[in-house]
């Protein structure tokens, strides 16, 4: 599309049928091409059917694709080892081999918090994620990038993996990477459930905002890994660098206190 005198990029979302892929092809379908790569269609957009699992199957949806923004996988924290091998190890290998084999110039790798997420239980970022916020020391500092990979889960290291295998692609296949340490993207956008929440909660205009300014940043970033959150009041983790380096301006911010409420599937 030609939209007065500019080009618009072609973007490729994976998983895209999902929260955050709906979210993000309702706040950038205005920006850019938008097509969607998942397991089943999507109505009203360009979308393809695959399974990431096998190359074959996804090649089609990557056909004159500028950017890839990578969501899919199992995205479950405690998903069984042969669920997260296929879908976030084998997956995200075919996800780079297809944007390596039809010239992709950058992927936007939907990372997380949870290749850190080992430091939930070390004090005092465990006094957050309970509550215990009388327990925090006046001079504590958010974690940043520089903190070393600690991952939770398999999922946790299955994202980490992902942020490795991306630095491979981008130095020997020259695919520009940004790893996005997704925080908490809510169905209903409203965080004030759970110390996790308060902590973690990503609103919806805040990820389009980030994914957006990751799709159009610099030629000159080949690879780099940022914290996405909201401003909220409660961080173990830092957004300044992306703040610096991507320019991000979030919306929106968590507040000081919560209301416990269970946690629902579409939450997760």
């Amino acid at each position: 599309m030609n939209l007065e005198g500019i080009t618009m990029k072609n973007i490729l979302i994976t998983g895209g049928a999902g929260l955050v892929g709906t979210v993000l092809t309702n706040g950038l379908k205005d920006k850019f091409n938008i097509r969607i790569l998942d397991i089943k269609n999507v109505d009203g957009v360009d979308s393809y059917v695959g399974d990431i699992s096998k190359l074959d199957s996804i090649m089609p949806a990557f056909k004159d694709i500028d950017t890839v923004v990578h969501l899919a996988g199992d995205r479950r924290v405690y998903g069984e080892w042969e669920s997260i091998l296929d879908n976030n190890i084998v997956g995200l290998y075919n996800i780079y081999e297809a944007s390596r084999l039809s010239g992709v110039k950058r992927v936007v790798f939907a990372s997380s918090q949870h290749a850190t997420g080992g430091f939930y239980d070390v004090e005092p970022y465990s006094f957050i994620d309970k509550g215990e916020y009388d327990k925090l020391p006046k001079d504590y500092k958010p974690l940043d990038e520089t903190c070393r990979i600690r991952p939770d889960s398999f999922y946790g290291a299955s994202k980490s993996f992902g942020e490795s295998m991306s630095s491979y692609y981008s130095d020997f296949y020259n695919i520009s990477t940004i790893n996005i340490r997704i925080g908490w993207v809510i169905s209903d956008d409203d965080p004030s459930f759970s110390p996790s929440s308060l902590n973690l909660w990503l609103s919806h205009r805040d990820i389009v905002q980030i994914i957006s300014l990751s799709i159009n940043a610099s030629k000159e970033i080949k690879y780099d890994t940022f914290y996405a959150t909201s401003d909220n009041h409660w961080k173990i983790w830092s957004i300044d660098r992306a703040k610096k380096l991507l320019k991000y301006k979030p919306l929106d911010g968590a507040g000081p206190e919560f209301k416990e409420r269970e946690v629902r599937d579409a939450d997760k």
